[in-house]
């Protein structure tokens, strides 16, 4: 079992950064890919970013390439969200979740488990 705790959500300019981390616990953390996604107001849940289990390789939706990194420390057991140039678009909650498979995954349906959410909002 991992449990994964989000934080550094906040209210932020357009233009500004915003860095998300995700605390897991145990022992194994290492042995899962992590991914972030969001949710926005009335819209689905979506796919943000991926980092593979080594930290070899990283994935972006297109929305956010060049703008976001995702990062991991093991000794930290915490995976990292940096968010530059952010857009009123961006805002949503975001999560953490982890996938067993450990490769990295765009898909939901991959990952057994979630954070609780940190709700980051984009002023105009």
């Amino acid at each position: 079992q991992v449990q994964l705790v989000e934080s550094g959500g906040g209210l932020v300019q357009a233009g500004g950064s915003l860095r998300l981390s995700c605390a897991a616990s145990g022992r194994t953390f290492s042995s899962y890919a992590m991914g972030w996604f969001r949710q926005a107001p009335e819209k689905a849940r979506e796919f943000v970013a991926a980092i593979s289990r080594s930290g070899g390789s990283t994935y972006y939706a297109d929305s956010v390439k060049g703008r976001f990194t995702i990062s991991r420390d093991h000794a930290k057991t915490t995976v990292y969200l940096q968010m530059n140039s952010l857009k009123p678009e961006d805002t949503a909650v975001y999560y953490c979740a982890a996938d067993s498979y450990g490769l990295g995954s765009r898909a939901q349906g991959n990952y057994d488990y979630w954070g609780q959410g940190t709700q980051v909002t984009v002023s105009s």
